[in-house]
């Protein structure tokens, strides 16, 4: 079982993202769910939500305490939370944010953790770029395709369609398309 962790704050998707995960999953042939976990249900309170992916049914139902990768929609949460907690050794790491690990902070995870492992996008840029609005979990998704390997980015393009459509849809598929593009990109090199 492939088990994500999503942090963020209200009003930045992080609901609608862990739904997209599951739906991506889903349409590659995966049983998979997603859940919230909030307290206040207000525009910048923490959120965290949850995907679980796996071949066969999934019986497990509550949080994620040991997560295989960490989607983190506001760097702002990286010392307010713990969000790094229980990240298993292999587990990926996703920042959306224009900074480096180094100046953010995090030098000790780049040691602790394998560096093909470890990413930073500027979803949030894309976000705005691509539709207007600092909505950044389409990109952040289209990222962890090119991270991760657990999902194709078509899988990923086919839940945002599922979910949204008309120009909201074409914008955060474009948002999508250049993070994973800029991920890929960096790996090469």
């Amino acid at each position: 079982m492939f088990q994500v962790r999503i942090h963020g704050r209200g009003g930045q998707g992080v609901v609608t993202a862990a739904e997209m995960l599951s739906i991506a999953a889903f349409r590659e042939g995966k049983h998979a769910q997603a859940f919230p976990s909030f307290g206040s249900e207000r525009t910048g309170a923490p959120v965290v939500a949850y995907c679980r992916m796996h071949d066969k049914e999934i019986r497990v139902r509550e949080p994620i305490m040991q997560p295989d990768a960490l989607i983190i929609q506001d760097a702002t949460l990286l010392h307010q939370v713990d969000v790094f907690g229980g990240l298993v050794r292999r587990g990926y790491i996703l920042i959306n944010t224009t900074r480096t690990f180094g100046e953010l902070g995090l030098e000790e995870l780049k040691r602790k953790f394998s560096a093909d492992r470890l990413a930073t996008v500027a979803a949030t840029e894309l976000a705005m770029k691509h539709f207007g609005r600092p909505v950044p979990n389409a990109a952040l998704l289209g990222a962890f395709s090119a991270l991760t390997k657990e999902l194709s980015l078509d899988s990923v393009v086919a839940a945002i369609r599922d979910k949204f459509s008309g120009k909201l849809a074409e914008g955060n598929i474009a948002a999508a398309g250049e993070a994973f593009e800029r991920l890929a990109h960096a790996e090469a090199n």
